[in-house]
């Protein structure tokens, strides 16, 4: 009798998982375009720094440039598995900011919503400058 519970268990996982996604995604907050769009190209700026990261840093034994400073020059080394960090931050900030913005969203604090989602998509057009920047010195 235990079997049948847990197979049925495995085959209603995945449809719950489904609904719940339904559920998530038709929220008010996804319903606002501005909103909508924003995150969009938030996700898609983040695409695209990781996209241009694995295509452009090559695997080298030596350490490559990090960070420049102008007035100091190179002030940090590092292998280049370290420059995919960057986009792991960005990602990590873009799941932060938009659960805080539905949260406000819910909460009724329409404007505050907005400023996260709007400083996700300046946090994330940051991080693709600095990654371009990462590459134009080392390649």
């Amino acid at each position: 009798m235990g079997v049948k519970k847990y197979l049925r268990k495995i085959k209603e996982g995945p449809i719950s998982l489904v609904r719940k996604f339904k559920v998530f995604f038709t929220q008010e907050y996804f319903r606002n375009a501005i909103l909508l769009w924003l995150l969009i190209l938030s996700f898609l700026v983040n695409l695209t720094n990781v996209v241009s990261l694995v295509t452009l840093v090559k695997p080298v034994d030596f350490p490559i440039i990090l960070h420049y400073n102008v007035y100091f020059g190179v002030d940090v080394l590092d292998s280049w598995e370290k420059v995919y960090i960057m986009p792991l931050i960005g990602f990590f900030l873009f799941i932060v900011n938009t659960l805080l913005g539905i949260y406000f969203y819910k909460q009724k604090e329409r404007i505050a919503s907005h400023v996260l989602a709007i400083a996700n998509l300046m946090v994330q057009l940051s991080l693709l400058v600095a990654s371009v920047g990462i590459i134009l010195i080392n390649y």
